[in-house]
């Protein structure tokens, strides 16, 4: 099995405090760290030299994904709010840079790149531990996740070179299933997609609500950490690894939207129309405020 869970138990994680007056890391102890990157969340709005909004979805603007809903509370947390809009619902997706296919086309140009302009480079980075501190959403019909992606995903045959999409933590099955999710997959979306098996694990709630999931990522594999435990790695040869700069994503999405539909043209071939969909029955019992709050995001290098 590509994937090997572990029956999750403490494993010598550290306690540290890399950033003065905010909450603790919980880091591989066997390893020396240092923090290369990071957001507090501290202020009164978000840190846009360090995230954009992800509002495109596979070529097209995605009705899910929105600038509004975005806000820190002063007191280092950020939250991204479920937005309701009479019967239709969105929220905010952020990311340090972008997806290349997301890029909807330029029709204004005459030149032979399809593509539009891409999104800005805020931080990439290769190799490493990356964590969050955070608290799920409370209602069903719309997920949050952390994760890393690749501007090219699926567009060299090696996926060393073209980058492996790592789901450090998705919540997606919680409120039906009581569980999580993390996992890689790699090759793109079509035809050569590849997901090693994504490990689903159980749901624990803490005291106050607040978890850290976390995955150190190495030119050899990736292990993926929840609350200070070790659940399960990833592993070369029976996986791909990344060996390229990837970004980071912290994002939610409302179920339902985010889906391509094809129309048939006057000779019978597919034409793609866009994002459409309709929001799942969950979201509209939703009880509002709703939302996905974040502490911090921090990203710590090995020190040999």
């Amino acid at each position: 099995m590509p994937f090997v869970p572990v029956e999750p138990k403490e494993c010598g994680m550290r306690a540290c405090t890399p950033v003065e007056g905010h909450a603790e890391s919980l880091l591989p102890s066997e390893k020396k760290w240092e923090l290369v990157w990071n957001d507090e969340f501290d202020g009164t709005s978000l840190d846009e030299s360090k995230w954009n909004y992800r509002l495109n979805f596979w070529g097209y603007p995605s009705p899910a994904f929105t600038k509004e809903g975005v806000e820190l509370d002063g007191e280092s947390h950020m939250r991204i709010n479920l937005i309701r809009k009479g019967d239709n619902f969105m929220s905010a997706h952020l990311q340090t840079a972008g997806l290349t296919f997301d890029n909807p086309r330029d029709e204004t140009s005459k030149k032979f790149w399809s593509f539009g302009e891409k999104d800005p480079v805020k931080f990439m980075h290769k190799f490493g531990y990356y964590e969050i501190r955070c608290r799920l959403p409370k209602c069903d019909g719309w997920h949050a996740a952390f994760w890393l992606q690749a501007p090219g995903i699926g567009s060299h045959p090696d996926p060393a070179v073209a980058g492996v999409e790592c789901d450090i933590m998705e919540n997606y099955r919680q409120h039906k299933f009581g569980t999580m999710i993390c996992g890689n997959g790699w090759g793109g979306y079509g035809k050569e997609s590849k997901w090693a098996g994504h490990f689903e694990f159980p749901y624990e709630e803490t005291e106050d609500g607040w978890h850290r999931y976390g995955v150190d990522w190495t030119p050899t594999g990736y292990t993926f950490y929840v609350d200070g435990k070790k659940i399960g790695e990833q592993n070369a040869p029976e996986c791909a690894v990344s060996q390229i700069e990837q970004f980071i994503l912290v994002s939610t999405e409302c179920h339902g939207y985010n889906r391509v539909f094809k129309s048939r043209g006057e000779a019978g071939e597919g034409i793609v129309v866009g994002n459409q969909g309709e929001p799942v029955p969950e979201l509209f019992d939703a009880v509002l405020p709703d939302y996905f709050e974040v502490d911090y995001v921090r990203v710590f290098d090995e020190v040999k």
